[in-house]
């Protein structure tokens, strides 16, 4: 199998590369490296089943080209972090609504299959958890520049699930839960990554809020698993899955925990979110996935605990 990973460059992106070309697979990348990094894969440079293509998926002339020569797409790019959201609403829209557009038409003139990275963001303010792939979505106001990622994730979905139905194209939906790992940066307000780097700096390991928001912390192995299994899986076409973990901690907890694991005097410092962010944020605080369906699917259960995790990201970092 032939493989186009859009956002190839980028944290989870890199990391799927990486196991598809593990399982025989040849890929190729295409990244704008607005938020991807050329040394999340320059481990596979030089490998001859793995090329890399600067450029955006805006590119039609460009993505009609390297859709033409492949069996499956990754659609990964998209603009990611609240930090990101908060600071570039207009790219935010644009690249994850027209971006997608561009991915699944020209897809369709192939019939390419889709495999199309969403999150779990799409739930919005729902506090009924578990979040089933069914449940409803509640959103906050347009006033809060927050709510446009999940909206713009939601409509990423609604616009494959269309082509799906009235097109016949083969799309995937995958929700992905907060997903971490090694090369997952901090920059873009990724929580785990931001602590590990506070704690072995000695610097203050900073709480949004209460800290009181519960979060299922997924390893980024884990999730590129599963999401070549559901690409490979003919039954999974036209079907949303939720991807991530059962094992559920609180922030301010998590932050005590990377702190021991650290061996680190950081204080622990509260931020409201006013400060941190915009003026009336708004934060789901209970993030929690129903994992029933892909897990009757594939079989699929995590791997990789919490603890490990945080540990390879100490790791990476301390590198």
């Amino acid at each position: 199998m032939k493989s186009l990973i859009t956002g190839g460059a980028g944290f989870i992106g890199s990391h799927l590369a990486e196991e598809l070309i593990t399982q025989g697979h040849s890929v190729v990348a295409i990244d704008d490296l607005s938020t991807g990094r050329l040394e999340n894969i320059g481990h596979l440079k030089s490998n001859p089943e793995f090329e890399f293509i600067l450029g955006t998926i805006k590119d039609e002339i460009l993505m009609a080209e390297l859709i033409s020569h492949c069996d499956t797409v990754f659609h990964l790019a998209a603009a990611v972090g609240v930090r990101l959201i908060i600071d570039r609403p207009v790219d935010t829209i644009e690249t994850n609504i027209m971006g997608t557009e561009v991915v699944l038409k020209l897809a369709n003139r192939r019939k390419r299959k889709v495999i199309i990275t969403s999150t779990s963001e799409v739930y919005g303010k729902n506090d009924q958890v578990p979040f089933k792939e069914t449940d409803d979505s509640v959103y906050g106001p347009t006033v809060k520049s927050r709510w446009s990622y999940a909206c713009s994730k939601a409509i990423d979905e609604f616009l494959a699930l269309a082509y799906y139905h009235e097109k016949k194209l083969p799309v995937v939906i995958v929700r992905l839960f907060n997903t971490i790992g090694a090369r997952q940066t901090g920059e873009y307000g990724m929580v785990v990554p931001t602590f590990v780097k506070q704690a072995l700096a000695g610097r203050p390991i900073t709480v949004f809020g209460d800290g009181l928001q519960s979060r299922c912390f997924t390893n980024v192995k884990d999730v590129v698993s599963a999401m070549i299994k559901l690409a490979e899986l003919p039954e999974a076409v036209g079907e949303v899955y939720n991807i991530g973990s059962d094992e559920v901690i609180m922030i301010k907890d998590l932050a005590c925990r990377i702190k021991e694991m650290c061996g680190s005097k950081s204080d622990v410092q509260y931020i409201a979110y006013d400060d941190a962010f915009e003026r009336g944020f708004e934060d789901m605080y209970r993030r929690i996935p129903d994992l029933d369906k892909i897990g009757s699917a594939i079989g699929y259960k995590p791997r990789i605990s919490l603890e490990q995790s945080i540990q390879e990201i100490i790791e990476y970092y301390r590198r």
